[in-house]
């Protein structure tokens, strides 16, 4: 009988950093520090999920900021500035990634049911290493420690949305199968990322990038927009294709349950 190998997490918004909170930030003061550039939360989220240095890249690109940056500047942001950015996003990160490591809540939990089932519990991140080796010890003090863990930069073909750091995780996790896997993820790249590796996958989406609140932030607003924001948010996630959407990784395992039983009738994705 087929049955699930792995689990493949993203990290902020997904296993911590409620709201995917610690990189858009950071974007919005890289760009400040580096250029006096201004750039809302909201336009900072629109690449979440991709690599760092593809993230400004892109945002750069986005209709409205392009069309800003050229007013400000004359020209389009270049590959030389992407650079320049990226140098001054890189420290304001490591300083703040580790104040984002926290779990979050129901999170270890669930990873304990799926290691008592036999799970192994792989990882990736749109993070570069340098800062992944601050975020990595530092969640391991909260016990958030996944058998392996692959970085942006790690891979020579690139990060999300292509496929890449998910297959490295099979390769090091020794998976046998991957429609055996399951990558979970907050953002639309993250989830191009799962079906271009051949797995299920799970978008998350309160806890994540597509809502993009902080846990109080999102416990301060009424039921009705709660509603409004969940409902965007499982949208967007399903039209990037995810299989199942569900609240918050505390809330998967029956997301992960049916898709046992869909492997155990030789389903794939």
């Amino acid at each position: 009988m087929q049955q699930i190998e792995a689990v493949i997490l993203d990290w902020a918004g997904t296993v911590v950093d409620f709201g995917s909170v610690a990189p858009t930030t950071i974007f919005v003061e890289a760009l400040k520090q580096a250029y006096n550039f201004d750039i809302s939360l909201a336009e900072a989220r629109v690449p979440m999920g991709m690599g760092k240095w593809d993230h400004i890249k892109t945002l750069g690109q986005l209709p409205e900021v392009s069309a800003r940056w050229q007013k400000q500047f004359g020209n389009v942001m270049t590959d030389d500035v992407v650079d320049e950015i990226y140098r001054t996003f890189m420290p304001l990160q490591k300083a703040k990634v580790a104040e984002h490591a926290k779990p979050i809540a129901g999170v270890l939990d669930t990873l304990a049911r799926l290691k008592g089932q036999g799970i192994k519990i792989g990882s990736c991140s749109g993070y570069p290493r340098e800062v992944m080796e601050i975020l990595v010890p530092a969640a391991a003090n909260y016990g958030y420690k996944p058998d392996c863990w692959v970085a942006s930069d790690d891979i020579a073909a690139g990060s999300r949305p292509g496929p890449w750091m998910a297959l490295q995780n099979v390769q090091q996790l020794g998976i046998t199968n991957v429609a055996n896997c399951i990558k979970f993820d907050d953002s639309a790249p993250g989830i191009t990322e799962g079906l271009t590796a051949g797995m299920w996958t799970v978008g998350i989406a309160i806890t994540g990038n597509s809502v993009g609140l902080t846990e109080q932030e999102w416990l301060n607003l009424s039921s009705a927009q709660q509603k409004i924001a969940k409902e965007k948010a499982y949208d967007t996630l399903y039209q990037a294709g995810a299989h199942y959407v569900v609240d918050s990784l505390a809330d998967a395992l029956p997301a992960v349950q049916s898709i046992q039983a869909a492997r155990a009738r030789n389903q794939r994705p």
